[in-house]
């Protein structure tokens, strides 16, 4: 049976939103000139992003927040796709002009009007298996995270790390000094548009960022579930590292 076929059975209204607003900073040397977006790097044969799209069933429609200095190359790749995806392009240019990954979900949800639930995927993500069982838990009320056992309570720190009651979230450390667990959150999250006031509540304190601080801040009020992934995960920005 094929994703679209038993996706369509949970009958979400669902959209899904790539984070691909980000300058890659992390990967190129301060002030190089061929500075690509990191959702656009090529593994295994293709960019990051066109994996992230394989796994997304075609009932739900995707659309891609970039900026405007990767909008080009956006616009580029998606000529090259057998399927519609919509790119969204923030204003900034440059690293310290780019609102941070919340606030630009609450913008674009304000901006769009969007009114479904909304699966949220940083486009520096990197997934083995396929996600229909990660679709499939979502329940259509609570927020739905997508958790990965990284086995090295070294390399954890350099991510959000979960505790798990069963497989409710109860906190999120923000690279922590001292890991709790090696399970970390990736950026892979699916809000129900109940959570969508809190979203933009949230956002209204101050510029915000890391998604993981809103996950601790929504589970203050809200039940969170973690859903484990089995197979192989990668942050794009970690491939390099040892």
């Amino acid at each position: 049976m094929t994703i679209e076929r038993e996706f369509s059975k949970e009958n979400h209204r669902m959209k899904c939103l790539i984070l691909a607003g980000g300058f890659a900073t992390r990967l190129y040397p301060e002030g190089d000139k061929q500075i690509k977006a990191k959702a656009l790097l090529s593994y295994q044969g293709k960019p990051i992003v066109s994996h992230l799209i394989d796994k997304i069933p075609s009932s739900i429609p995707v659309m891609i927040a970039t900026n405007k200095r990767f909008e080009v190359s956006f616009l580029h790749w998606q000529t090259k796709l057998e399927r519609k995806v919509t790119i969204l392009t923030e204003e900034a240019q440059h690293e310290n002009q780019k609102p941070g990954a919340v606030s630009a979900i609450d913008f674009w949800i304000q901006k769009k009007q969007i009114t479904e639930d909304l699966w949220i995927i940083a486009g520096d993500n990197y997934f083995e298996g396929d996600m229909l069982k990660f679709l499939a838990s979502y329940d259509g009320k609570h927020s739905l995270v997508a958790v990965y056992d990284i086995g090295d309570m070294e390399k954890v720190r350099q991510f959000g790390v979960v505790r798990l009651d069963g497989n409710r979230i109860t906190e999120l450390q923000e690279k922590p000094a001292q890991p709790v667990s090696s399970l970390i959150a990736t950026a892979c999250y699916i809000f129900p548009r109940e959570v969508f006031p809190l979203l933009h509540q949230y956002c209204k304190q101050a510029k915000r960022d890391h998604l993981g601080s809103f996950i601790t801040y929504l589970t203050n009020s809200e039940t969170v579930y973690a859903y484990k992934l089995t197979k192989p995960w990668l942050d794009i920005g970690s491939l390099n590292q040892p």
